[in-house]
This record gives C-alpha cells, sequence and structure tokens, in this order.
C-alpha cells in the first residue's frame, strides 16, 4: 500500500512539473508577440463589436483590413440602425466615408497610430509592449493581459484586457474597461486571417464608397426635418446648460445647447445633408477621432460627427482635446424637437 501511494504521489508530481513546462512567461510571449508583429505584412479579421455608453447596448459588425506599410480599411456597420462608415488610409491620406451621405472626408493625420485601436491588432499588440506594468495570465485557450489604453481620453476609458488565442497569437477578444472596471467597449473577434492578400485597388476611396453603396443606399431627400436632441451626460465640475435654442434653417431645425461654467462649450445639432458628389473628399484641418459610436473629425477648437443622420458640432476654445472627446462620446438621447 505504501509504495503504491508513493508511485501515486510521484506521477502527480510529474504531472504537475509538465504543466508547469507547458505554461509561458509573460516575458516569452512579449517576445513572441514582438516577433509576431515584425513579421507580420498583412492580415483580415472580422469582429463584433458592442458598446455599453448609451441606455442600450449597440452591436456592430466591423472588418478590418491590414496590408503594410500603412494601408487601412476599417468598415463599421450597424445592420439594426442601417448605418456605416469607413476608415481608409493609403497612399493620399486618411479618409472616413459616410456612404449614406454620400460623404467622404480627407485627413492628413498619422491614424491610428496616436491612439489605441480595439479591433486593430497592431495597435493591440502596441499596447501590451508599452505598458511594462501590464498584468499577465494565462487560461487554457488563452494568453491574458490587462494594459493600459492610448485613448486621447484615457482618464474615462483607462484600462482594457486583451485575449489572445495560444495557437497563433491572434486576437480573441477585448475588453475596454471604465474606472469601475466595467466593459464599457467588447470587441469578439472572428476569421483572423494573417498574411492576407489583396487586390491592387483594394483600399481606393472611389472603389470602396461605390461598393458601399450598394450596401447602404443613399439617403433619400425628405420633409420630415424632426431628430431626437441629444444632451451630453459627462460630468464636468461647475458646467451647467445655460440655454437651449431652435433655430430655424433651409434644412430644417438647428439645436444650438450653451453650457456656462468653469469651461463653457456650445453643442450644435441639425439634420444631416446629402452631399452632392462624395468622390471628391472635403479636406478636414484635425484628426479623425473614434467616439465608439461613430468616427468624427477632430480639430484645435472643435469635433464634429454624423450619427443617424443628424451632424454634431461640439465647439470650445476651454476644454481640452481630450474633454472634448469625453463630452462628445457621453452624448445621449432626450425629447423629440
Amino acid at each position: 500500500m505504501k509504495n503504491r501511494f508513493l508511485l501515486l504521489l510521484a506521477g502527480v508530481m510529474i504531472l504537475l512539473v509538465l504543466a508547469a513546462c507547458g505554461a509561458k512567461s509573460q516575458e516569452t510571449v512579449v517576445k513572441d508577440l514582438d516577433e509576431t508583429l515584425s513579421e507580420l505584412k498583412s492580415y483580415k479579421a472580422k469582429a463584433e463589436m458592442t458598446l455599453q455608453m448609451g441606455s442600450e447596448p449597440q452591436v456592430y459588425e466591423v472588418e478590418i483590413w491590414h496590408k503594410e506599410p500603412s494601408f487601412y480599411r476599417v468598415n463599421l456597420k450597424n445592420a439594426e440602425k442601417d448605418q456605416s462608415q469607413m476608415i481608409l488610409r493609403n497612399e493620399e491620406g486618411v479618409f472616413v466615408l459616410t456612404p449614406a451621405l454620400n460623404k467622404s472626408f480627407r485627413f492628413q493625420s498619422s491614424w491610428p497610430q496616436n491612439s489605441s485601436q480595439a479591433y486593430l491588432y497592431e495597435s493591440l499588440v502596441q499596447d501590451i509592449l508599452e505598458d511594462k506594468e501590464a498584468k499577465y495570465n494565462e487560461t487554457e485557450k488563452h494568453y491574458v493581459f490587462e494594459t493600459k489604453t492610448r485613448y486621447q481620453n484615457n482618464q474615462m476609458l483607462p484600462l482594457q484586457e486583451i485575449k489572445l488565442n495560444k495557437k497563433d497569437l491572434t486576437p480573441a477578444s477585448v475588453k475596454v474597461m471604465d474606472t469601475d472596471r466595467n466593459a464599457l467597449v467588447t470587441v469578439e473577434f472572428s476569421d483572423v486571417e494573417f498574411g492576407a492578400s489583396f487586390d491592387d485597388d483594394a483600399f481606393d476611396m472611389k472603389k470602396n464608397m461605390t461598393a458601399s453603396q450598394l450596401e447602404v443606399p443613399v439617403m433619400a431627400g425628405g420633409d420630415d426635418k424632426q431628430f431626437t436632441v441629444k444632451y451630453p451626460v459627462a460630468e464636468l465640475p461647475g458646467v451647467t446648460l445655460a440655454d437651449e435654442r431652435v433655430m430655424n434653417t433651409k434644412n430644417g431645425k438647428r439645436i444650438v445647447l450653451t453650457y456656462d461654467g468653469e469651461k463653457s462649450f456650445t453643442l450644435v445639432q441639425e439634420k444631416a445633408g446629402v452631399m452632392e458628389d462624395g468622390t471628391y473628399p472635403v479636406a478636414i484641418d484635425g484628426n479623425p477621432v473614434d467616439l465608439g459610436f461613430t468616427v468624427g473629425a477632430q480639430s484645435e477648437n472643435s469635433v464634429r460627427w454624423t450619427y443617424q443622420g443628424v451632424e454634431y458640432m461640439l465647439a470650445s476654445s476651454e476644454l481640452t482635446p481630450e474633454e472634448m472627446v469625453m463630452v462628445a462620446k457621453s452624448v445621449q438621447g432626450d425629447v423629440v424637437k
């Protein structure tokens, strides 16, 4: 009996040693990620992105293409609300396309290098590489990192959990969390293909605008100019709504919200118009900014964006760029005007 017990104990010890040998250290996984990223020339991926920033979760289908040195195509589609946007980067610059409004904007920008991007693999790896205090653990199928984010407003979304598949280091999921560790943005990846091939015109702006409009037709004009007025819910100490004006324009109504206090700002909202020819992009002096639910344009003193057929402009000479993004991300629905 004693010999049998010793044999059993020895067997358990061997299994524990083998299990320990199979585990990878954080340093080893980080080194493998660095090597994988340096050798990666292209990839395609599909993902489902869920946003919890409003009263109801919003789900987007995301298709990501990347080709060295700096070509990108990110297609974001909310099937339920029948809206889509695309971010393109090619040798001519960075473009944001809104097919339903036949609108395209061009930026001379360093996007996506200037901030974290939850749906871009190389951005996630860079977040891991740069955070020397990143937490790490290993599960049966995944390597899991918790890192700081590099968002402009990372006070609002300071942390993220990144899961990587053990088999090939492809992304499995990302959770971007607030200060209370609530996941406000969740990205679930699928169909990740490293070393993908592309047609020569895969990142051409005009081709992608035309193809997108086959899926999301250009909005027809109409007499219905009603829309839901939205208010920011981000709390800025000492700042309150001082005035709400309704102005009549040739396209309907324009709502102007004025906030006063320690830092003042103005939020303008009106029904979006359809651009006559979106294949000639409007040049923007600024950078594209990911607001979660849409992609906007940020300049020194303003952020502009379009969402569900409504155009918004947040303007302030007193808010910092990070505060403007925080306020823009927090805009929520309320009363119909």
